[in-house]
Parts: C-alpha cells; structure tokens; sequence
C-alpha cells in the first residue's frame, strides 16, 4: 500500500497496540485478559504493520527465524513451567501446592506460576499468527 496517510497512523499506533498488549498479558491474571488475548493483540499490531508496509518491511522487522524461534520458546516455556511442579513435588503446572510463592489477591505480584505461564502463551500466540499471516501472504 501507498498511502502516506495509512502508513504515518500505522507507524505512530503500533507501538501503543504492542504496549497494550503487553500489558494485557502481564495483568491477565488479576483483570480480564491474559496470553491469549494479549498475544492476540500483539500479533494483530504486526498484522497491521505487514498491511501498511509490505511483506518484505515486516520480514526485516522481525524475521520468520525469529518467530519460529518465539513459538518454540513460548510451548517449551509453559512445558518447563509446568514441568517445575512436578519438580517440587506436585502435580504438572501445579502451583500452591508445590511451593510457589502465591502474594497478595489482586496485587501484581500474585498468583504463583500463573502469570509466568501467560507470558509463555503470549509469546506463542503472537508468533503463531504473525507467522501464519505471512506464510498466507506469501502465497499469493
């Protein structure tokens, strides 16, 4: 696309959308929100960008290496997470029970492993949908 306009908007709200995304995955566990749909948005931000400025600007920006090596990383993440439980001995991805440190309800520092846990589905999530769009895009 060859629009000023839509590229100027494009490069001015991309970073606030991956902010807001962020932040919805580092607060899902104390307001609505989480790795699924922080990663959503976060993926959608490049989406955007990909849109505005062509595939091979988005390649340069964050290479197809590179988000396969965030998908992996975001699974083995939540494997390893999940593995530390049964580790301390409980069960797979278990939390209170094993010993993780539960702080205060509703504080930011809270809910043991869960905010470790949507971190690493963000991650995942954002990578998978920034490399589908671009293997889709790629083939027209």
């Amino acid at each position: 696309m060859d629009d000023i306009i839509v590229k100027t908007i494009t490069r001015l709200i991309v970073p606030f959308i991956q902010v807001y995304g962020i932040f919805v995955i580092l607060h899902g566990h104390i307001s609505p929100g989480g790795g699924f749909s922080g990663g959503a948005v976060l993926g959608s931000s490049m989406i955007l960008f990909t849109l505005s400025f062509g595939l091979p600007m988005a390649s340069r920006k964050i290479p197809h290496k590179v988000t396969s090596i965030l998908e992996t990383s975001g699974i083995l993440w939540y494997i390893i997470i999940g593995l530390a439980g049964i580790y301390l001995g409980g069960k797979f991805l278990v939390n209170k029970e094993a010993g993780f440190f539960m702080g205060q309800a509703g504080e930011l520092i809270s809910a043991g492993i869960i905010p470790l846990l949507t971190l690493g589905i963000g991650i995942k999530v954002a990578s998978t949908m920034i490399t589908l769009f671009h293997t889709i895009i790629e083939e027209d």
